[in-house]
């Protein structure tokens, strides 16, 4: 296929972009969206920055969403959800989790569209059980060498297969674990979508195609 330089520049540089959307996030930025929205819905924008969430609070909180490719283009979702959360928690990982849930039919339309199957990588039952308890015990930063070097291989070999296969690599984790294995994951397989059940609408029919920790 013979593509003209002008269309190579562009695809990159939105490339680039995406990668490091969320560290081109400044402040100044964030004022942007809310003067934008402030001219749509002022009420919504006065009632909650900054009387419940500062504006550092809010760029921290679509930096998070950002981190893992999650569009912040339906501002009126995020901020009704922080009005709902923030008087509860200031904490800028748990917002985006509450946030991430109310965007899930979004986040999932965006990997499997036209309705098609959520065809997703699970953890085995075991295996969750494992990293709940590094997880409650404050090690999810330092898994156990031999535990972390197993999850990680298995988690490649399961990416290879998807995308052998032409689907998109979306793991399917409780919630609690979520962040966790993002963050742990993302470094190595930046392409693979981390989900929480929570956020997997209703209305779409989930397939498990390949199972960490158990047979595929």
């Amino acid at each position: 296929t013979v593509v003209d330089a002008g269309t190579v520049i562009a695809t990159h540089l939105n490339h680039l972009v995406t990668t490091h959307a969320a560290e081109l996030l400044g402040r100044q930025e964030v004022q942007a969206l809310l003067d934008h929205l402030n001219r749509e819905a002022p009420k919504l924008t006065d009632d909650i920055v900054p009387k419940l969430v500062p504006v550092a609070t809010l760029q921290k909180v679509l930096q998070t969403l950002l981190e893992e490719n999650v569009h912040i283009r339906d501002m009126h979702t995020i901020l009704d959800r922080l009005a709902e959360h923030a008087p509860r928690t200031q904490d800028p990982q748990e917002l985006a989790a509450h946030i991430r849930v109310a965007l899930g039919r979004a986040i999932v339309q965006d990997s499997f569209p036209s309705g098609q199957d959520v065809s997703v990588i699970s953890v085995d039952p075991q295996l969750e059980k494992l990293l709940l308890q590094a997880l409650q015990s404050g090690e999810d930063s330092a898994l156990e060498p031999g535990l972390a070097d197993a999850l990680l291989r298995e988690a490649t070999a399961a990416v290879q297969r998807q995308e052998a296969l032409g689907i998109p690599p979306v793991l399917m984790t409780p919630t609690a674990l979520r962040v966790t294995l993002s963050r742990f994951l993302r470094r190595t397989l930046p392409q693979l979508r981390v989900l929480a059940h929570a956020e997997i609408p209703n209305s779409r029919t989930i397939r498990v195609s390949a199972l960490l920790g158990g047979r595929s």
